[in-house]
């Protein structure tokens, strides 16, 4: 019998696979544990990267008039404009952006300004998805298919249901170092 985990923190023992089933022999082996630290690293890291850039891309102009429709379209966002310019504003969500990633990224150091940073991925990430319904024109009809889809910006704004994720995952595994480093309240 081997003790196989059925969450992070259980485990149970089953019996070890026989015959010929190669994904039971994979499912036993150290290789599931090494997929896991591999998929970690790729999913916090992945998502630091597409962050930190994403960040410094709010600082040209390019993307400063690139977003503001979104933003003053937005009923979370749309006072920003009231206190600041595009330019500005781009600025200022830039810098959040690169902040969060930092933080983030600082899993080994502390898992603790790492959950923080996660969390607060978490909110960037709701909050931009919360742009396909409230920006004009971001659903269109296409001939021939019943349902409305996304047109270019919408499509790109898909992309944060996934970094969404990751960002709800690294939350949770810094969460989880943070509880294995301090006593309960």
């Amino acid at each position: 019998m081997s003790s196989v985990p059925t969450s992070p923190f259980v485990t149970r023992d089953v019996p070890a696979p026989r015959g010929n089933d190669p994904v039971a022999r994979l499912a036993h082996s150290s290789a599931v544990e090494a997929l896991d630290a591999t998929e970690g690293a790729i999913l916090r890291y992945g998502l630091v990267a597409l962050v930190l850039f994403f960040g410094a891309f709010k600082f040209t102009a390019v993307e400063a008039s690139g977003i503001q429709p979104l933003i003053a379209n937005s009923p979370l966002l749309s006072w920003l404009y009231s206190v600041g310019s595009v330019r500005g504003v781009s600025n200022g969500i830039g810098a959040v952006e690169i902040a969060i990633a930092l933080l983030i990224a600082s899993r080994r150091a502390s898992p603790r300004l790492s959950a923080i940073g996660s969390l607060g991925g978490v909110g960037m990430f709701v909050t931009t998805l919360s742009f396909l319904f409230s920006t004009p024109g971001i659903w269109v009809s296409v001939p021939g298919f019943p349902l409305p889809v996304t047109n270019e910006i919408g499509a790109f704004l898909i992309k944060d249901i996934f970094l969404l994720g990751a960002a709800l995952w690294s939350a949770a595994e810094s969460l989880r170092a943070v509880r294995l480093r301090s006593p309960a309240p």
